[in-house]
Order: C-alpha cells, then structure tokens, then sequence
C-alpha cells in the first residue's frame, strides 16, 4: 500500500495517548511500526502532542527528546472540542475526551490532516495509542 504524498518538508506531529508507567520502548515501537506502515519518516516528525495530565510522563517526554520534536500539551476540554474519526466513551470516563492521540495530533496542527488514525500497541495489555497528523502545506504551526 502506497503512504501519502507529502512534500519534501512534511512536518508531522504524533498524538500519544498513554497509560501511566508506560515504557518508552512501547511507544518508540508502536510509532515507528505505523510510520513504517505508512510509509512516512520520524525524520519528518516535528512535534509531539498528548492531554495535559500525560505531559510529565517520562515516556511521552523520552519519546519527544528522542525525535528531536517539540512536546505539546492541551486541557482535556481543549481535546474534547476536536472531531475526531474514533472517539472512544472508555477514554472519556477515565481523561476526560473521547480522543487523545488523535485530537492532540489534529489540535497541533490546526485543521491539518489526519494520516495516521488512533494506533494501539501491540503489547497486551497496550499501554499506547499514537495517530498522525500533516501540517497543511504552506501552513503555520505556531
């Protein structure tokens, strides 16, 4: 299967929503498998974006320091306010959206494109979900 067409400057950002404690290692694996996938770089990842309460979680931060990118963060009612395609009702009673990974990747990007939907680890139990988003060509992420 053929990834997306993107320019030679794509800029993604990852959404990682994640459970606490979870290891580095799941989330570096579960990225790097649906970019593979997808056929897209972590070269070309610029930031990576989760809910507030996730921010301090060595794992997310590892995981942004690994790749170079920025480490956003967003309320769980910023989230909340994001379409997204897989909004889950178990996510919301224990964060407080119905999407993290997604809805922090398309909030990063504002109106940016969704390339990569909501990706669960492999590991049993999964402790990650990680989506991917495009800045739109020509856009500004700040």
């Amino acid at each position: 299967m053929a990834g997306p067409v993107l320019s030679g400057n794509a800029r993604l950002v990852v959404g990682v929503g994640a459970s606490r404690g979870v290891a580095y290692a799941e989330i570096d694996e579960t990225l790097r498998a649906a970019l593979a996938d997808a056929g897209l770089s972590a070269a070309e990842v610029v930031t990576v974006a989760t809910v507030a309460t996730k921010r301090d979680e060595p794992a997310v931060r590892a995981l942004a320091e690994g790749l170079g990118a920025e480490l956003l963060d967003y309320a769980a009612e910023v989230l909340a306010a994001v379409a997204v395609p897989h909004p889950s009702p178990t996510v919301a009673a224990a964060v407080g959206t119905p999407s993290v990974a997604e809805a922090a990747a398309l909030a990063a990007t504002r109106g940016g494109e969704l390339l990569i939907a909501k990706t669960r680890s492999r590991r049993r139990p999964s402790m990650c979900t990680i989506a991917v988003a495009c800045h739109r060509v020509g856009g500004n992420r700040t």
